[in-house]
């Protein structure tokens, strides 16, 4: 693994190399990922797995014309041949005016921004394995777990570094750590099986192991002998872990592309309301230690804390290069880019700002709910808002959580659930996308 100085000075070599070879310009990326993962199960080792990959790409434009080629080989010989494919493939592909660099004047000028996105830490296998069995340890001890499908811990470093043409050049590190497990509750055809994980980019933020195995099994245990649901409209709760999914459709609808094509939503709402009054979106790519913390995008943009929805007022369009030319907007700094392709648009630390009432409040007054702690499947149209997904979770009666139930769909469109939405106080940053519990009115739920 490279260290991000050497980094930058293998991407900074390789846009050199192409643009002598005749591209009219370049910006290369190298990414280098090394992880340990350590797998038990019923008390026993079950897995060591240790990886560990660098690669290169390469993207050149020759006129209006681009192509993209990567290579895990980086010798000179190998990247040299790359330069000389990339360009026989640029020559050869369609013109796209709307393709190219970020502007030179919008790039990252001085040093990047400081996340704590590393701790420099390599724990041993054998204390991963540690942490793995008292995850597991810890929810096979909870009365009504009958099996286990194991529990893990990891432990990975990354290497990021990116370089244009234009001039820029920059790179950094990340760690991360995680832990999970997952359990099985109840006997024969009534079994419910369940899963609890936490991950973290410094391990000392790392949750217990301890309480990440017991909060798998109390969830596995809860859904036992679960019933059915009479169908009806009726306000439906979130769980934060299910809820972020929500802002995964809304970050979807807002993406440049999705507005270029014509293909969202939300195509009509810039500068309109599409939540409640009071409802905040942020995006944190500053955030110290957050698990998508970054100084810079993927074209090199300086990255900067924003509010996607202010008081329920959609701000903005998430915006690449290509993207903000093609609806003759500006870059956002929001590009995100992988190997083998162009950049696209994304968020980093993404969340709902925590509303002003206590969970237990926020389902007082409700007297029967669905309370959604599971959905299955992927029924959402991106164009025009229709929701249906499988669910399953607890009946909300009488203002309480009361008991299991199961196979589940709940329908709406997604431009009334955002506007009938609500969040709790209990925001917690644990994902790369965070909400607190979100009620929502007016749902329509099929039950038996």
């Amino acid at each position: 693994m490279l260290s991000p100085p050497a980094a930058q000075d293998q991407v900074a070599a390789l846009i050199a190399r192409a643009t002598r070879a005749g591209a009219d310009a370049a910006d290369a990326i190298y990414v280098c990922n090394a992880s340990t993962q350590v797998q038990v199960r019923l008390g026993a080792l079950e897995d060591v797995e240790r990886s560990e990959g660098e690669e290169i790409d390469l993207r050149l434009f020759v006129g209006s014309r681009s192509a993209s080629v990567s290579s895990s080989d980086l010798s000179g010989e190998a990247l040299a041949a790359l330069v000389d494919r990339a360009l026989a493939m640029a020559r050869e592909a369609p013109e796209d005016r709307w393709s190219g660099l970020a502007p030179a004047d919008r790039l990252l000028a001085g040093p990047p921004r400081d996340v704590d996105a590393d701790d420099g830490a390599d724990p041993a296998p054998a204390d991963l394995r540690a942490r793995a069995l008292a995850a597991e340890d810890a929810a096979r001890g909870v009365a009504g777990v009958t099996n286990s499908e194991g529990a893990s811990a990891s432990a990975s470093r990354a290497v990021f570094a990116l370089g244009t043409s234009h001039g820029f050049a920059g790179g950094y590190a990340t760690s991360g750590y995680s832990v999970s497990a997952s359990v099985i509750a109840g006997e024969g055809a009534a079994m419910q099986r369940d899963y609890s994980f936490h991950s973290a980019r410094h391990a000392a933020l790392l949750e217990a192991p301890e309480a990440i195995g017991r909060r798998a099994a109390d969830r596995a245990v809860a859904r036992l002998n679960p019933g059915k649901l009479a169908s009806g409209q009726m306000p439906v709760v979130y769980d934060p872990r299910v809820g972020s999914g929500l802002l995964g459709h809304l970050t979807g609808a807002i993406t440049g592309a999705a507005i270029a094509r014509r293909t969202s939503f939300l195509l009509e709402k810039l500068g309109q309301r599409i939540f409640a009054e009071g409802i905040v979106v942020r995006d944190d790519p500053h955030r110290p230690r957050g698990l998508r913390s970054k100084p810079f995008d993927g074209e090199g943009l300086p990255t900067a804390p924003s509010e996607i929805v202010a008081d329920g007022v959609l701000t903005g369009w998430l915006l690449d290069s290509a993207s903000a030319r093609q609806l003759g907007l500006s870059p956002t700094g929001h590009a995100v880019r992988g190997v083998g392709g162009p950049p696209g648009a994304g968020t980093s630390n993404l969340y709902m700002a925590a509303g002003t009432l206590l969970p237990e409040d926020l389902i007082a007054d409700i007297r029967l709910g669905l309370y959604v702690t599971e959905l299955i499947g992927q029924g959402v149209n991106g164009v025009t808002g229709d929701y249906s997904r499988g669910a399953s979770g607890f009946v909300i009666r009488d203002g309480r959580i009361a008991e299991p139930v199961a196979e589940i769909t709940i329908a709406g469109n997604l431009k009334d659930m955002f506007l009938n939405l609500t969040p709790a106080n209990d925001l917690e940053f644990r994902r790369a996308t965070d909400v607190p519990t979100i009620r929502i009115e007016g749902m329509m739920v099929a039950g038996a």
